[in-house]
């Protein structure tokens, strides 16, 4: 059971039942929900990240499994490893990355500078020089920032979801934000 309350629809503002009612009934959404100032916003922002970046949507959901496994996080994992084979995601990337190997033969070399600088990001907070000329040598300054962007949504998403003890929802697959991936 969550150490914090899931939020019912019909006990908050209007923009965080909006809110709510928009999104698929997510334990996780329940929670952040309590946050009623933010929510709605953060939101928005969550359904950015995952429907309008300039970020190859593979390379988006393979850094967010790492994260998830990095932080150990089954409720993350859970939700997005069918979200990462909607996009292009093989089932042996699946397992590697479940078994921390992200230098096996079945990630491309592009795939494998993003999974170590978001390992970087995670672990030590600032990826060495090398790992970020590899890096910017792969994605463009702007590819770049979504990348951190995402990372750090997920490391956030991946805390609060530890610190609250939040029971993991049946996977939603892409249909997360309505389908989009």
């Amino acid at each position: 059971m969550s150490r914090l309350p899931y939020v019912n629809p019909a006990d908050v503002p209007t923009p965080v039942r909006d809110a709510l009612q928009a999104a698929r009934p997510l334990n996780f959404f329940r929670v952040m929900a309590n946050a009623e100032t933010a929510f709605p916003d953060w939101m928005r922002w969550g359904g950015t990240l995952l429907t309008d970046l300039a970020l190859d949507p593979l390379l988006r959901e393979i850094a967010i499994l790492r994260v998830a496994q990095l932080s150990d996080i089954p409720y993350e994992w859970v939700q997005h490893e069918p979200i990462a084979r909607s996009v292009g995601a093989t089932a042996e990337m699946i397992h590697a990355l479940g078994r921390n190997e992200i230098g096996d033969d079945c990630f491309t070399s592009d795939q494998r500078i993003v999974l170590r600088f978001t390992t970087e990001v995670v672990r030590d907070v600032r990826p060495p020089d090398d790992t970020v000329t590899a890096l910017t040598g792969v994605l463009s300054p702007r590819e770049v920032v979504e990348l951190l962007m995402v990372i750090g949504q997920y490391m956030m998403i991946a805390r609060v979801a530890a610190v609250t003890d939040l029971e993991v929802d049946e996977p939603m697959g892409a249909a997360v934000y309505g389908g989009r991936a």
